[in-house]
Order: structure tokens, then sequence, then C-alpha cells
């Protein structure tokens, strides 16, 4: 970021003025092309993680790819998520933004996936429920959920061991059950409370050029343990949406693999990091779109199964692999630029100005600006 310009303004006693160094406000509407490149490349991954999920039983190669992905896209994506929710104060303007920017995308994309589903016959009897989310909309309702606990986090005494240690009773409690997705809400929250106690030096510190260097060694391990795990361990652990009874473990693996997943995600969370280029690129601006990539990118990864698209040989075959990795990148890319998000935006982000009373500072400044 460019230093602030200063600003110079103050009167002495005697009426002369004299200049004191003041910075004058950064520019409206800047944005950290640092966490837009961030948020692009995990959408990314998110989507061929998504492309990748048919072709594990076949590859083991495949499979250790996607768990490793696993293992740190959606941390990555909650870690920046929470940093961004540092704000929060619970103020009219931005419980109007949370719900128009979570809670109706939720209920209007719940609903189109339900309706999606019947279509292709994957579940032809579900019900619309606002309560059970449906593939990516846990997301939204998690989301919803963890900012509004914002100002509680950010007033206790020792936030992230309390975040670890609700997401540790989580894994041993099978009947939270599907409601909201409760049991992933709350798993996945140490990630979003870390993420609130995060300032910019943290991040410094992972785009220092050691960092980038020891980032390779450590994601290169990360392949070779995957790899030997795929057969001997279930990456459900790093999915956190179900308890240790329901993954057929012991009561006790739960907190110990909550554990052992938050150590090892975000060690993997800061060496994504720190390959990220902090410099404007061609994929900068389309991080400002990554929640039209992330909703929309859904329906042809669902779809794809219904349409057969996995079921030719020389899919899961090495070149063909490679041609579905590329194709869901190329995908969710262009589900993040301007035209889709203009077109879509209604819906992903609607203003519904309609639906909310204007608190007394929007009233003083339309007066003002009247008058003036």
């Amino acid at each position: 970021m460019s230093e602030d310009t200063l600003r110079m303004r103050a009167v002495t006693a005697g009426g002369t003025e004299r200049r004191t160094a003041q910075p004058a406000p950064d520019p409206a509407g800047r944005r950290d092309a640092f966490f837009d490149n961030a948020k692009y490349l995990a959408i990314v991954l998110v989507a061929i993680g998504h492309a990748w999920e048919p072709l594990r039983d076949g590859s083991r190669a495949a499979g250790a790819l996607y768990m490793v992905v696993y293992a740190f896209h959606m941390p990555a994506f909650i870690v920046i998520s929470g940093y961004f929710s540092r704000s929060f104060d619970a103020s009219p303007g931005r419980v109007r933004r949370l719900i128009t920017g979570l809670a109706v995308p939720y209920v209007v994309f719940e609903t189109a996936y339900t309706l999606f589903t019947r279509w292709t016959d994957q579940e032809p009897d579900r019900p619309v429920s606002l309560l059970d989310p449906l593939y990516l909309t846990w997301f939204l309702a998690a989301l919803f959920i963890w900012r509004l606990t914002t100002p509680v986090w950010q007033r206790v005494r020792w936030p992230l061991p309390i975040a670890l240690v609700i997401a540790m009773l989580a894994t041993l409690s099978p009947s939270i059950g599907n409601d909201l997705d409760l049991q992933r809400t709350l798993q996945f929250l140490p990630y979003f409370v870390l993420g609130l106690l995060l300032r910019p030096e943290h991040f410094h510190l992972v785009r220092r050029r050691s960092a980038r260097i020891l980032a390779v060694p450590v994601f290169a391990g990360a392949l070779a343990v995957a790899y030997w795990a795929v057969p001997r361990m279930s990456g459900a652990w790093f999915y956190h949406r179900d308890s240790a009874e329901e993954l057929a473990a012991p009561s006790w693996y739960g907190p110990v693999m909550t554990l052992a997943t938050f150590g090892c995600s975000l060690v993997l969370v800061a060496c994504f990091l720190a390959w990220v280029p902090g410099r404007r690129t061609w994929f900068t601006a389309l991080g400002a779109g990554t929640l039209y990539g992330y909703l929309l990118h859904g329906f042809v990864a669902q779809g794809s199964k219904f349409w057969g698209w996995y079921e030719p040989a020389w899919v899961h075959r090495p070149l063909g692999e490679i041609l579905v990795t590329v194709a869901a990148a190329v995908l969710v890319t262009a589900l993040c630029t301007p035209p889709v998000r203009r077109l879509f935006r209604w819906v992903v982000e609607p203003d519904m100005a309609w639906a909310f009373r204007r608190n007394a500072s929007d009233q003083a400044r339309e007066r003002n600006a009247v008058r003036a």
C-alpha cells in the first residue's frame, strides 16, 4: 500500500497557521490486492476439489491431491472471512449487509439447489428445508452465525482456546444433527475466530521470501503423507461435518483429530498464503466476485454427475484428470467476472432498501444533502 498523503492543519494562539502532520484517509473503495488474490485462488481450489471428487476412486494420486486441497482451502477461506469480520459491531448498516449478503442468498440458493437436485433425480423427494443446508449453502449459514457471534469473541479473554474446546466437544456429540449444519459450523469455528485475532503484521510474516521457499518442501511433504494416508485414513476428518461416532471412530479420536487437523490446516494455509502474490495481477479484480463463483459453480459440479461427464474411461486417465482440473478452474474464473456479477447481483447481493428502516444518521445525511 502507498504511503498516506500528509495533511497539515493547525492554528497557533497568535493566529498564524502552524502545520502538523496528519494522515489523510485512504481513498474510498481501495481493496488490498493480496486478499483479493487469495480469495480468487482459494475459490479456484474449491472448484477443483469438487471436480476431483468423482476421480478419487480410481486414482490414488487424485485422492492424495484431493485430501491436501481439502485440508486447507476452506480453512483459508474461513480465516480470511474472519479477518474481514473484525469490524462487525451489529450496527444497523452491518446487520442489513448481513441479511442481504448472507441470509437472503442462503434462502434463495438453498431453494434453488433443492429444486435442482430434484430435477436431476439425485434426491427426487427432498423437501425444501431452510434448516438442512444442501451442498454449498452450509457456508452461508455458518458465516451468518459466526459473524453474529463476533462481538462475543472480541470480548472474551481466551477466544481461540474456547473455540477449539467447542470444536472438540462437537465431535463428541452426534446428536447435534443437521439443523443449519451446526456440526460443521462448530468444528470450523476456530478458523473464523483465528481470523478475527489476526492483524496485518501476521500476514506480512508469511509473505516473506523465506516463507515462500519453506512452503515448497512443506507442500511436498504434505502430498507424500497424503499419498500414504489415502488407503489408510478417511479424509472426512477434514470435512468437519461428522462426529467421531459417525466416522466409526472411538470418541476420543474426535478431540485429538480436531487439534491435529487444525494444526495441519494452519500450516498449509500459511504455505498457501506465502505463495499468493501481493501485487495486482490479471485475476485480482476477480477476488471481489468469489461468492458468485462459489454459489454458481455448484450447479455444474452437481449436474456433471447427472449428465454423465465422468462416465468415459479417458476422463479417469492422467490427461482426462488434467482437462477436468483446467475446466473447473476456467469455469469458476468465468463465474467471478463482472458480467456474471452484474447478471446475478440481484440475488447474490440484493440491495433491498425497501425492507429496512432508515436510521437517524441516514436521514440526517439526506437532509444535509438537500440543503447543500
